[in-house]
């Protein structure tokens, strides 16, 4: 099976809630990358938008890392493993949207906005960013990007929401193959 392919299939067979929020991880994902298209962006941060999470699907039990108090680095795992397969261009985003979550959280009225969820995973990735890191933070390649595409993943949570299906997002995904 090809990667595409098998994208495909984790998004019609992956049915997990989204870790303690009311849409499955696929809804939250097509919903952000939705978002995305809404806001006339870049195809390349719709697709990175379509698959920030997927780090997800790939750890076993994220619920269970959530209630022995771990992070699992779902940006990472998914970075390192997307990386085979996508361009650049879509991948700094995921790799950095944990950060940006950290970043905008500086703010009291961004951090209000959190879902319960959030928050507790705010925590577990290590707080809110202090001045240094953030200085370093503003002056990367994928700020922007990585701002915009959290700020989607915040909103991308509602449940009975009508969205695409994954299907129609195989040409986008294709397109940004290496």
């Amino acid at each position: 099976m090809n990667i595409i392919n098998q994208i495909i299939s984790n998004y019609l067979n992956n049915k997990s809630l989204y870790i303690g929020e009311k849409v499955t991880m696929s809804e939250h994902m097509i919903q952000a990358a939705m978002l995305a298209e809404k806001t006339n962006c870049s195809s390349n941060l719709v697709c990175s938008c379509l698959l920030h999470d997927y780090g997800h699907f790939i750890l076993e039990k994220p619920d269970d890392l959530i209630d022995q108090d771990k992070d699992g680095k779902h940006e990472d795992v998914g970075y390192f493993f997307l990386k085979k397969y996508f361009i650049e261009d879509v991948l700094g985003p995921i790799k950095f949207h944990v950060k940006a979550k950290k970043y905008l959280a500086r703010k009291k009225k961004y951090y209000r906005l959190l879902s319960d969820a959030s928050k507790i995973s705010l925590k577990l990735q290590g707080g809110i960013m202090n001045d240094k890191e953030a200085k370093k933070f503003e002056k990367n390649k994928f700020f922007q990007n990585s701002i915009k595409l959290r700020k989607f993943d915040e909103v991308a949570k509602i449940s009975g929401v009508k969205i695409k299906s994954i299907i129609e997002y195989k040409n986008l995904l294709t397109s940004k193959l290496i």
